[in-house]
């Protein structure tokens, strides 16, 4: 499969686009929908996770910085470790700069899509989901952890209302208008 659409083009950069966002923005619906609309792998961060770390969540408890070490460390290494020039979509909540900077230390022409919106259409969809360990309780949580993406972080912020298509349509919509489209630029621009 191609890695090229009409907007947004990755062929031959190896760039990891990340999908980020508090739990509950569609991270993963939408990271699919980017992965197949791009012609890339698909990589699920909460698939790195230590078992205890998914232990701790689903009782309630939010993750704290130590136990985020070993879920970015196995990221990390995921992304070191693919074969060069192999670009893919990841989904992974990249809350903190600190943990974006971390990333970007394996991908330095990493590419995040920030999925963000108002918090009860978030706590709604959580409400509504099944099967999955995140509770909706943890979604303070994960709003006072957030640290939005800044300037100088290569990126878009990309609304969730409406369809995981339309969110996936201002996505791309949004990674077309970089300067670059699909190379190295600057600033997170907002849709």
């Amino acid at each position: 499969m191609s890695t090229k659409t009409a907007r947004y083009d990755v062929s031959g950069t190896g760039r990891v686009l990340v999908v980020m966002g508090v739990a509950g923005t569609g991270k993963t619906t939408v990271g699919r929908l980017l992965a197949d609309a791009l012609g890339l792998p698909y990589v699920e961060g909460d698939a790195f996770h230590p078992a205890a770390n998914i232990a701790k969540m689903s009782a309630g408890i939010p993750l704290d910085d130590a136990d985020r070490r070993p879920w970015l460390d196995a990221i990390d290494a995921w992304i070191r470790e693919r074969p060069a020039g192999t670009g893919a979509v990841l989904a992974s909540s990249a809350l903190k700069r600190a943990y974006r900077d971390r990333l970007r230390g394996a991908a330095p022409d990493a590419v995040f899509v920030h999925l963000t919106g108002e918090r009860a259409l978030i706590e709604r969809r959580m409400a509504a989901r099944t099967g999955h360990f995140m509770p909706a309780a943890l979604l303070d949580s994960q709003f006072a952890t957030l640290e939005p993406l800044q300037q100088d972080e290569l990126g878009v912020v990309v609304d969730v209302s409406g369809s995981p298509e339309e969110i996936t349509e201002r996505a791309l919509a949004a990674l077309s208008a970089l300067p670059g489209a699909g190379r190295p630029a600057s600033a997170p621009r907002e849709e």
